[in-house]
């Protein structure tokens, strides 16, 4: 693919952040109670899931909005009117706590995930070993590797550590298609742009246009930890009662369903 079709495509496969969560949301009566939880883009089918499992239980309507974990935490900072952040990581939410922008006794690390390299589901490639032998550049023929942006995005962060564990990173570096988020990053493998990505274990399961070709070590990077937390300001009780049910039974089965771990 050309680069900058490349670029072009990158530019717009993440949607509107904030406000087409807001747009696209029914509108309730003014009587019921609403909870904007701000998360991790991995988080998408399961929270949208058990937020339509909650809805039906109570009368709270739950509001998503879905990006990298670093451009929620900025949002935010500035502001945004969330009740709960999850992120994809540790970073973003110290980087809340630091800001004094979150309830750091609300804090709780909630999921765990892992790392995967995925090619889209008709690639002839069944199987890579992952090594200080892998010629990516070979096996990339010219194209580009997809992977979050590791400059922000937690999953780009995770891949790069991977790949400097195993010492592919410097051949890697200058080869990849940078994201805005992992789901951004999956959908380029999904419509063939890109031949390989590195994605979470969760992202791979929730498409058929994909297939797992290895797994990362789990020694070759840090944890992957969804913490949640309140953001600091009057929590309403309906944010108080969904933070709790995401930490429940019915919540966990959801979760549990889609790949991820539960703590």
């Amino acid at each position: 693919m050309k680069s900058t079709q490349l670029k072009q495509f990158l530019r717009f496969t993440t949607a509107s952040i904030f406000g087409m969560a807001l747009i696209c949301s029914p509108s309730f009566a003014a009587d019921n109670e609403q909870v904007t939880v701000f998360a991790a883009a991995s988080l998408t089918n399961a929270l949208n899931e058990i937020g339509q499992q909650y809805e039906k239980e109570h009368k709270t309507k739950v509001i998503f909005s879905f990006a990298s974990s670093s451009t929620l935490a900025k949002q935010v900072t500035n502001g945004a009117p969330a009740d709960l952040f999850i992120s994809a990581n540790q970073k973003w939410m110290d980087y809340l706590i630091e800001a004094k922008a979150v309830d750091v006794s609300s804090r709780k690390t909630l999921l765990k995930n892992t790392l995967v390299l995925i090619a889209e589901k008709d690639s002839p490639i069944t199987e890579v070993t992952l090594n200080s032998d892998w010629d990516i550049k070979a096996a990339l023929q010219g194209n580009r590797m997809a992977v979050g942006d590791p400059d922000h995005v937690p999953a780009g962060q995770y891949a790069k550590q991977a790949l400097e564990s195993l010492n592919l990173w410097k051949t890697a570096e200058p080869l990849l298609a940078r994201a805005n988020n992992v789901r951004a990053a999956l959908a380029l493998v999904e419509q063939g742009e890109a031949p390989f990505g590195i994605v979470y274990a969760t992202d791979a399961k929730v498409t058929q246009k994909v297939k797992i070709v290895a797994t990362f070590p789990a020694t070759s990077y840090s944890p992957i930890e969804y913490p949640i937390a309140l953001v600091k300001q009057e929590s309403t009780a309906s944010a108080k009662a969904f933070n709790e049910y995401l930490q429940g039974t019915s919540a966990k089965n959801v979760f549990e369903k889609y790949g991820f771990g539960v703590n």
